[in-house]
C-alpha cells in the first residue's frame, strides 16, 4: 500500500471565516449540530475530573462545556470573535475559559493540556504541520490528541466537501507520526450522513 498523499494544506484554509450576523446564525446552528461530536470526543478521550482540555476551533463552545460537565477544566480556542461571544453567552458556571487563537498559535503555555481535540475543524487549518507542532507543545507527556471530521466522498464539492475522505484521514495520521505522536489510530464511527473519521494519538 502506497503512502497516503499529503493532506492539502489549503483544503479549506481559504475559508473566509465567520463574522457578523451570518457568523452568529452559523454559531447557533453549530450548537445543535455539534452535540454528537462533543459527546463522542469526551467518550473517546475518557475525559474526567483532573483533565485539562484544550478545544481548538471551539466554535460556540459545546464540546468544551461537555468536558467541563465531566469535571475537567476546559479552554476553548477560536479565531472568530462571534463564536467566542456565543460561547461565553451559553456558558454557565466555572470550569471553562475562552481565548482567541488559531490551531497554529494558541496563547497558552507549554503543557497546558492533558487532552487536545479539534472537532470538524482540522480541514480549515492553514498549516497542518504547524497545528500539530502546537498540539505537541501544549500537551503533557501521555496527553491525548483527537481529531474528528465528517466522512466525505472523493470529489465532493461545496458543503459536502467539509470533512475528510479516507485518504485524508490516513494522511493526517501520517502527519501526526511525523510530528512526534505515538499510538496513532484511524477509525470511523457512525453510518451514512452521520459517519465521521477519528484520529487518536498520544504525545510521548
Amino acid at each position: 500500500m502506497s503512502a497516503p498523499e499529503a493532506l492539502p494544506v489549503n483544503h479549506h484554509a481559504d475559508h473566509p471565516g465567520f463574522s457578523g450576523l451570518t457568523g452568529a446564525i452559523v454559531g447557533v446552528i453549530l450548537l445543535w449540530m455539534g452535540r454528537a461530536n462533543a459527546r463522542l470526543a469526551a467518550e473517546i478521550t475518557d475525559v474526567s475530573a483532573g483533565d485539562r482540555v484544550v478545544d481548538v476551533g471551539c466554535g460556540p463552545g459545546g464540546a468544551a462545556r461537555e468536558a467541563a460537565k465531566r469535571g475537567a477544566r476546559a479552554t476553548g480556542v477560536d479565531p472568530a470573535s462571534v463564536m467566542l461571544r456565543l460561547a461565553r453567552t451559553f456558558t454557565r458556571g466555572a470550569g471553562v475559559e475562552w481565548v482567541a487563537g488559531t490551531a497554529e498559535k494558541v496563547p497558552l503555555p507549554d503543557g497546558s493540556a492533558t487532552v487536545l481535540w479539534s472537532l470538524a475543524t482540522v480541514h480549515h487549518w492553514q498549516d497542518v504541520g504547524g497545528g500539530l507542532s502546537e498540539a505537541h507543545r501544549l500537551l503533557t507527556p501521555n496527553g491525548r490528541l483527537l481529531a474528528v471530521e465528517r466522512s466525505t466522498q472523493v470529489g465532493a464539492t461545496g458543503l459536502a466537501s467539509h470533512g475528510w475522505t479516507r485518504q485524508q484521514a490516513e494522511s493526517f495520521a501520517a502527519q501526526c507520526r511525523t510530528a512526534g505522536f505515538e499510538n496513532v489510530t484511524v477509525g470511523q464511527r457512525g453510518q451514512g450522513r452521520r459517519a465521521v473519521w477519528t484520529v487518536i494519538a498520544t504525545r510521548p
